[in-house]
């Protein structure tokens, strides 16, 4: 008859089958391993209290330890325990029922449910999130937090960040504020949200938008009734001369995302003349503006005219997208609206607000921007090192600035680059993923290469993995897989 048994602290449900207590108690680890009971990373009892609950010998529960260490199932190390080990997903759960691979695809190598190296743009070193500082600074501000934070609150957000962010990106960005102007929001996504209804209950139908972007920010203005029209981009930027009646134009002047570079001058001056001219409005997403490296930060587009550009501003890439903490700086007749449109009532954690607020404050944010600034531009600097020995024939694009590099490529090479990406087990985005379905120009191929997310350990291998995936100098593609056989 099957006994159920459980251990103090962690509940295992075991039903070991067979006459032979050691067989049976490995094959029902085994088993609650291979489904997923129990999963990568789980503690095991020690052999002494598992013993002790079972009844049976400690040698036995030690013996069958072993032997699910030395098959992969369980890892051992001195001073943590047993555990389960991470492992690769079996074959039935790469490819459903069946245990073999479908005809034609390589068996080798195996595919993962995460790739081993991470160049996606977008995200930062999450490794190097400062801890314990936001620690220190959330105790701080718990302790000094008046009852009324615990309320619903102002939409607009905290006080207390509105004011620490107002005298925050005067200083490092150059922007026009005050706190009555300021309102926060739940990541730049929620914020746009929030501009397209605005936009649409003004009358708006459509939003002008660089050639090269972000599709999810295409897709938000989408869904609140806008329609999005890109503007020509060339070697200065995007051209703002086809503006016309559009209810605003979205723009990152200060490193355009993804190709890097910076809206000349002479087009800066351009689009807020046109918001002048037309009532339109400039939204400006200023996504990664404290990462400059080889020259000094360009100012926000917002202190040409605070009146007809909303600039946005992100704790993404300086902190962590997890925060969901984002901020609008609005023109001084927008600031009703907007708090309508965001709902009348405050959508972002007051605790998370009141401590971004002490970390400004005390100086922890402009350390710790400093120091990843410093780890960002080594990364950078070692990446453009490796591509002129080993990819000369790649050139690397808008690299003075943020997390990303775009790597263009020789014509027709993009698609056989990604393939060979993911023979590497590398996840990379080609620049095509990036280029608006209406975009006038012709499309280009190239790598979009995120440096930010590896943790250090990491970035080595992360860096080997990309440049054997490049096409060779001749134009072809690198297939990055085995040589097929005769």
């Amino acid at each position: 008859m099957a006994k159920s048994w459980a251990t103090p602290g962690v509940d295992l449900h075991l039903e070991p089958t067979g006459p032979r207590v050691r067989r049976g108690l490995t094959d029902a680890l085994r088993e609650a391993v291979r489904t997923g009971r129990l999963s990568p990373g789980t503690r095991l009892p020690s052999s002494r209290a598992l013993a002790a609950d079972l009844g049976i010998a400690r040698n036995t529960v030690a013996d069958a330890y072993a032997d699910l260490v030395a098959e992969g199932w369980l890892t051992a190390r001195q001073g943590s325990g047993t555990r389960v080990a991470a492992r690769v997903p079996t074959p039935s759960a790469q490819w459903g029922s069946t245990a073999v691979p479908p005809t034609g695809i390589a068996p080798h190598p195996r595919p993962r449910s995460r790739p081993a190296y991470d160049l996606l743009p977008g995200v930062p070193d999450l490794s190097s999130f400062p801890r314990a500082e936001w620690l220190k600074a959330a105790r701080r501000a718990l302790a000094a937090a008046p009852n009324e934070a615990f309320d619903y609150g102002d939409p607009r957000g905290r006080v207390e960040l509105r004011s620490a962010l107002a005298g925050y990106l005067a200083r490092a960005r150059g922007v026009r504020a005050d706190p009555g102007r300021i309102l926060v929001c739940a990541g730049i996504s929620h914020g746009l949200q929030i501009l397209g209804a605005m936009l649409r209950a003004r009358g708006a139908s459509t939003v002008a938008v660089e050639s090269y972007g972000l599709d999810v920010h295409w897709r938000l203005l989408a869904g609140t009734g806008l329609r999005t029209v890109p503007l020509p981009f060339d070697e200065r930027g995007t051209d703002p001369g086809q503006l016309t009646d559009q209810g605003a134009v979205l723009l990152t002047p200060a490193h355009q995302f993804p190709m890097g570079g910076t809206l000349h001058r002479d087009r800066r001056a351009a689009v807020v003349d046109w918001a002048r001219r037309t009532g339109g409005l400039v939204v400006e997403d200023d996504y990664d503006g404290e990462f400059r490296y080889d020259r000094q930060p360009v100012g926000a587009l917002q202190g040409l005219d605070p009146d007809h550009v909303v600039y946005a501003g992100t704790a993404s890439k300086s902190l962590a997208p997890g925060l969901r903490l984002a901020w609008l700086v609005l023109p001084p007749g927008l600031v009703e609206e907007a708090a309508r449109a965001k709902g009348g009532k405050d959508m972002c954690g007051a605790l998370d607000q009141l401590t971004l607020a002490e970390f400004l404050n005390s100086g922890a944010y402009d350390r710790h921007v400093r120091a990843a600034r410093l780890r960002y531009r080594r990364r950078r600097d070692a990446l453009v090192a490796e591509l002129a020995r080993r990819a000369p024939q790649v050139h690397a694009t808008g690299i003075a600035a943020g997390l990303h590099v775009v790597l263009r490529l020789p014509p027709g090479t993009e698609q056989a680059t990604l393939r060979a990406a993911s023979w590497q087990d590398l996840a990379v985005h080609g620049l095509h993923r990036y280029r608006h379905p209406d975009a006038p120009a012709d499309p280009l191929d190239a790598l979009v290469v995120g440096y930010g997310t590896p943790p250090d350990h990491a970035w080595s291998g992360a860096l080997e993995a990309l440049c054997a995936a490049l096409p060779e100098a001749d134009g072809e593609g690198s297939t990055g897989s085995p040589s097929p056989g005769p």
